[in-house]
């Protein structure tokens, strides 16, 4: 998928700080007009059920209450999102936490906080089918 067709991105994070700045960056700095940021996992399957599009990738903060990203990856591959990209955002980007966030399913991981420069083409790399799991570098 080429990121000019307009993806429809969901983004579940609880750090306001962190919010804003993907808001920002997906926004107003790529120009994303599909853009759904959620600050909870509270009732995850149904708010993303009731979403007006279905999202191309999901964005998920390891630790958002009540649910951890591993919970909403496992509601979501179990409820449709086989094939959607799911990448884990996290400040724990050890080789062992890599190691279990691919084992689980997901398909990248961003390191946080994330760097404004790469992540734009992070995120076309993961649209386009690729699994990103270099925390520093794009390639």
């Amino acid at each position: 998928m080429d990121i000019a067709q307009q993806p429809a991105v969901l983004y579940v994070e609880d750090d306001l700080s962190s919010r804003q700045i993907m808001q920002i960056l997906l926004e107003a700095e790529m120009g994303l007009r599909e853009v759904t940021i959620f600050e909870d996992s509270h009732d995850f399957l149904s708010r993303v059920a009731a979403l007006p599009h279905r999202p191309d990738i999901v964005l998920l903060d390891i630790h958002v209450p009540p649910h951890s990203g591993f919970e909403m990856l496992q509601m979501l591959r179990q409820n449709g999102f086989e094939k959607t990209p799911i990448v884990a955002l996290t400040a724990s980007v050890m080789n062992e936490e890599i190691a279990r966030l691919r084992t689980a399913g997901f398909n990248g991981v961003v390191s946080k906080p994330v760097d404004l420069d790469t992540f734009p083409q992070m995120l076309k790399r993961l649209l386009n089918g690729e699994s990103v799991w270099r925390i520093s570098e794009l390639a």
